[in-house]
């Protein structure tokens, strides 16, 4: 331990604070957006070790709050040069206090290599690529041992409590993916003891695909995400740039070519505090660039977001409760608002959507599972796909099925007229009691960077520009449905010809991971680009009430 300036600082805490709020618009439109009504309350709550971003973000039901550091600069002095998978020890953030003081920036760039938090300590639980008895944490190898990534990508964390004990699940956002599984104990003095670790073996669903953030079903399963980061999917033939290096480390891995209508799922962990745990792919909720999945508390929707550009958001009915083999797809279509003269609010803070949810297809696990092994050929043959003119055809009501909305999910959505506009969609959660209860009957929304699709003259979204992100929020209904997404907190204001910190310090930048605590608080993790943030940061927001 030692000081800085009179604050304590541990090894990877510190106490420094600058205390902070956010100014919402006086100007109104109609209707009103939160963000613009008045202002939230927004407390920097930790900054990152140099290079890395915020990810894994989990708060388990005993209050403890998981975040991982992913692809820290791997100059950093060790233990932060690779990935770590940590949590906070020292505070229940299930009784949080009102008054924090907040987090400065000193600390961060007086120990830029360290993570520095405002209450507790930041615990390394593992580190990737650390041995274990089946391999290394995190790392993914080829059928002849030769490893294929190193660990330094961890991401969604899943934490399920029996007692002081639990399981950690954590998912690796390499290609191909990984996940890990840590058994451990809480100890006397509240800090972490890992008695076990090992990996989960993807081998037999022929491997996963960028494996981002992701949630803990009602029934209590980790739900992990495909990022599949190819809108045309005849590019899975003809890669460039790092998708070229990373499908061969896939068909490494597999020791074959692979068929790309086995990527982009959610990937459910079955029995998972078992000794052996299954991880299942659900085909039902579409083939998209899964960020995550939130499922209600009704255990039959599911809202699903959708990273990367032109984009869409999704929403899934399960048949029945508990179970996600089979149910109905949806997109949705948004409508922004206009002022009093007709036109477009394009201001961010200030602009909402309507949302109409078009139905896509029903759809089951097991048919769709059939349709995917047509595409199982090993000759590379980029012809043999669901083409644009099948997708077409589908949306006319002309095909014979409908594998288009479930094998290319959002190509099918926008022909049938969804909103493919989205740009950067990241963390959609909520806070499972407060919904169950209708006390907390929100969901949020964190937008990265309002910019391409979201930031032009055309189609649904016509926003002005903020490369600073936003984070929306929806209202939920009885039926746990929402028709409405507005503005809850942006980012900003940017300054486009800064070197650095285009970013305002003071506000979110490349929000991410959401978490909502039992109060209606939110944890904001950043993924900035580094012109715009340095280091990223993790907040505590106090929305305005509605």
């Amino acid at each position: 331990m030692k000081r800085i300036r009179g604050c304590r600082v541990l090894a990877t805490a510190t106490a420094l604070a600058l205390s902070l709020s956010v100014a919402g618009a006086a100007q109104q439109t109609a209707p009103e957006t939160w963000a613009a009504r008045q202002p939230g309350k927004l407390l920097r709550f930790a900054t990152t070790a140099r290079g890395a971003e915020f990810t894994g973000l989990f708060l388990s039901t005993n209050g403890d709050l998981f975040f991982n550091v992913q692809h820290p600069d791997p100059t950093n002095a060790p233990p932060f040069n690779r990935g770590i998978i940590g949590v906070i020890t020292g505070v229940d953030f299930r009784t949080l206090p009102q008054r924090l003081e907040p987090i400065g920036l000193d600390a961060a760039q007086h120990e830029p290599e360290q993570v520095h938090v405002a209450l507790g300590a930041y615990q390394v639980l593992a580190q990737g690529g650390q041995t274990l008895a089946d391999g290394e944490l995190g790392v993914v190898r080829a059928l002849d041992g030769k490893p294929l990534t190193d660990g330094s990508m961890p991401d969604f964390n899943a934490y399920l409590a029996q007692g002081d004990n639990g399981v950690l699940y954590t998912a690796f956002e390499s290609r191909p993916g990984a996940m890990s599984r840590l058994s451990t104990a809480r100890q006397r003095d509240g800090t972490w003891r890992v008695d076990t670790a090992h990996n989960i073996d993807f081998r037999p669903l022929s491997g996963t695909w960028v494996n981002c953030f992701g949630t803990v079903s009602p029934w209590g399963t980790p739900l992990s995400s495909e990022e599949l980061y190819f809108p045309d999917t005849a590019q899975w033939f003809a890669p460039t740039g790092r998708n070229a290096a990373a499908l061969e480390r896939l068909h490494a891995y597999l020791g074959r070519p692979s068929n790309p209508y086995r990527y982009g799922y959610i990937v459910e962990i079955t029995d998972p505090l078992g000794s052996t745990a299954q991880p299942v792919k659900r085909f039902a909720l579409g083939r998209f660039s899964h960020e995550n999945a939130v499922v209600m508390p009704d255990e039959r929707t599911v809202y699903l977001s959708d990273d990367g550009y032109g984009a869409v958001l999704f929403k899934f009915l399960a048949d029945a409760p508990g179970d996600l083999r089979r149910g109905t797809l949806y997109a949705a279509k948004l409508h922004q608002d206009t002022d009093v003269h007709g036109q477009l609010v394009r201001d961010p803070r200030r602009a909402g959507f309507g949302i109409e949810w078009l139905n896509l297809a029903h759809g089951d696990e097991a048919t769709i599972a059939k349709w995917i092994s047509e595409y199982d050929r090993t000759d590379g043959d980029s012809a043999h796909l669901v083409s644009d003119a099948d997708i077409t055809a589908w949306a006319a009501g002309q095909a014979a099925d409908s594998r288009a909305a479930f094998l290319e999910s959002r190509k099918a959505a926008a022909a049938r007229g969804a909103s493919a506009e989205f740009s950067k969609m990241e963390g959609v959660n909520l806070n499972y009691a407060g919904a169950k209860s209708e006390r907390l009957p929100y969901l949020y929304l964190a937008i990265s960077s309002i910019s391409r699709h979201m930031a032009d003259a055309r189609g649904d979204i016509q926003l002005d520009a903020n490369p600073c992100g936003a984070v929306y929020r929806l209202r939920l209904n009885g039926q746990f449905n929402t028709s409405r997404l507005e503005p809850v907190l942006v980012g900003g204001p940017y300054r486009q010809h800064d070197a650095e910190q285009r970013c305002a310090l003071d506000n979110i930048a490349g929000p991410d991971n959401i978490v909502v605590l039992d109060d209606g608080r939110l944890v904001i993790g950043e993924d900035a680009d580094p012109q715009n943030h340095q280091p990223n940061m993790l907040w505590i927001y106090a929305p305005p009430s509605p």
